[in-house]
């Protein structure tokens, strides 16, 4: 079975006039020393038979980052599969007057180090960021690198 995901790519105009996008840098020890292909759009997994990928996308924004998403409106950017098959529905909102802070980051638990025995927590994100949308594209994941084009092409 193909595991689905959604997420919501929040943008801006940034100071500039350069377009911006709100996304998080993944937490736990894997990505603690890495920057390039390592930010993730606030995203995470749903099951279709219970749940619409536009609420999984809301849902998993304010499990991820601790608060609430903007009220919308929100806009489909389409869905990308991942090299390994996984499937990602992005939406997008304007993001103007979200601020990138007062964050409460989701954690998870998993076994730390490897074959220790022991569990640890770890923040499934460690921090968020505006950034301009040729600043964001190297640190995305590759999977999630089509939705920029779309934000960009439907802004």
């Amino acid at each position: 079975m193909v595991t689905t995901s959604a997420g919501l790519l929040l943008h801006r105009r940034g100071d500039a006039g350069g377009l911006e996008v709100l996304i998080a840098h993944m937490g736990g020890p894997f990505w603690a020393r890495k920057d390039e292909a390592a930010w993730s759009i606030p995203k995470g997994e749903f099951d279709p038979a219970v749940e619409t990928a536009m609420d999984a996308a809301t849902r998993e924004f304010r499990e991820e980052l601790g608060v609430d998403p903007p009220a919308g409106p929100y806009v489909e950017l389409g869905t990308w599969a991942y090299s390994s098959g996984k499937k990602v529905t992005v939406f997008a909102a304007d993001g103007v007057g979200f601020a990138s802070s007062s964050f409460s980051y989701g954690t998870f638990e998993m076994e730390w180090p490897p074959r220790s025995g022991r569990r640890a927590e770890f923040a499934e994100v460690d921090r968020a960021e505006w950034m301009p949308v040729e600043a964001a594209r190297p640190r995305l994941v590759k999977g999630q690198r089509p939705a920029l084009d779309a934000l960009v092409n439907s802004v």
